[in-house]
């Protein structure tokens, strides 16, 4: 399988091969690229967290089950979204495909407006994840310019502290912050304690332990 990291791709995985060209035909047709997969593993080799699209993957399988699929591609940090097909309704399976956070569950016969409705949903949501992902990088590279000081200063300034404050506890005078500020407030384009405070909070990072 070609892997497809720099497009947005659906990626199909069916064992039956008759299916699975019959639904490649239809999906470019409609103007998708795609990319055919007759098994779990030969969808597994072929992505990876940075891959783009979604998956419409058939729920039973001979070896790894669509469901099986799914909670391998979390464990490896895939989050595309998945679409299941199955041959025949499965209340149960659904629920938990759902649970996991698959975008839908239609049987194979639905009406072909039905799956592209699902499939526009999954990429829908794949551009939401992809766009955040995006803000949350360029948040941590905002962070990783400052200095160790500067980081101690940010972590006392969000957790509200004034400059007399910060200066008693890090053992430095209070022009000394000052400075540290201005250097954050430039580096990070932020002036404002709550701005920063949501800065940081927005790049998940842990705590800083500012007497360090």
């Amino acid at each position: 399988m070609t892997s497809a990291d720099t497009v947005t791709t659906i990626y199909l995985v069916d064992d039956d091969a008759a299916f699975l060209a019959a639904m490649s035909r239809f999906l470019r047709a409609a103007g998708f690229v795609v990319v055919a997969c007759q098994s779990a593993p030969d969808l597994l080799s072929g992505v990876s967290p940075q891959t783009r699209g979604c998956i419409v993957a058939d729920l039973e399988m001979p070896g790894v089950s669509g469901l099986e699929l799914q909670l391998l591609l979390t464990a490896r940090g895939v989050a595309m979204p998945v679409v299941f097909l199955t041959g025949h309704g499965d209340i149960p399976s659904s629920v938990r495909a759902m649970r996991e956070g698959a975008v839908d569950f239609l049987e194979k016969v639905a009406p072909q407006e039905e799956l592209l409705a699902a499939i526009a949903r999954a990429l829908e949501r794949d551009a939401r994840m992809h766009a955040e992902r995006a803000r949350l990088e360029e948040r941590r590279r905002r962070l990783a310019v400052l200095t160790t000081r500067e980081r101690h200063v940010l972590a006392l300034v969000v957790r509200g502290k004034m400059n007399k404050q910060i200066a008693a506890v890090l053992g430095i005078q209070e022009r000394t912050v000052k400075l540290h500020r201005t250097a954050i407030s430039s580096k990070l384009g932020v002036r404002a304690a709550a701005q920063l405070a949501v800065l940081v909070s927005e790049a998940h990072l842990p705590e800083i332990d500012a007497t360090q």
